[in-house]
């Protein structure tokens, strides 16, 4: 059980804005008890999506501090591009590193509606770490 709060811990971490490695922590719990793997996955993508969630409400409350002109002109430009092109269909891309974060917080900003937005983030983290346990399962 201890494990599986573990797994949880770092995943949600790792989807805020503060840097993480879940990946590397679960290929390690993997290489010590590889039975667990499906329980690991499935702790590690609700923890994951729940961390980008907090990500898209912190995301809400910068709709006060920045214009969206400022937006459009900052270093946001392409990930707001690609907000504006795909709607929540973008969030799919929420897992790949630094982008998939910026994502989850612009879709806060832009107002992208939540339960779509959690489905998409839900989707494309889970197929990331059912990836990652794939390959490490694999090689292990």
């Amino acid at each position: 059980m201890t494990e599986l709060w573990l797994m949880f811990s770092a995943a949600f971490l790792a989807a805020t804005l503060l840097p993480g490695g879940s990946e590397v922590l679960l290929v390690a719990m993997l290489n010590d008890d590889s039975s667990i793997w499906l329980s690991l996955v499935i702790v590690a993508s609700i923890g994951n999506t729940l961390g980008a969630i907090t990500s898209y409400y912190l995301g809400t409350l910068g709709r006060f501090a920045r214009s969206p002109e400022a937006m459009a002109k900052g270093e946001y430009r392409r990930s707001l591009g690609m907000i504006h092109k795909y709607g929540y269909w973008a969030l799919l891309l929420s897992w790949t590193p630094v982008i998939g974060d910026l994502l989850c917080l612009l879709a806060g900003w832009m107002k992208l509606p939540l339960v779509k937005s959690s489905l998409m983030i839900l989707i494309g983290k889970s197929i990331r770490y059912l990836l990652v346990a794939a390959l490490a399962l694999h090689w292990l």
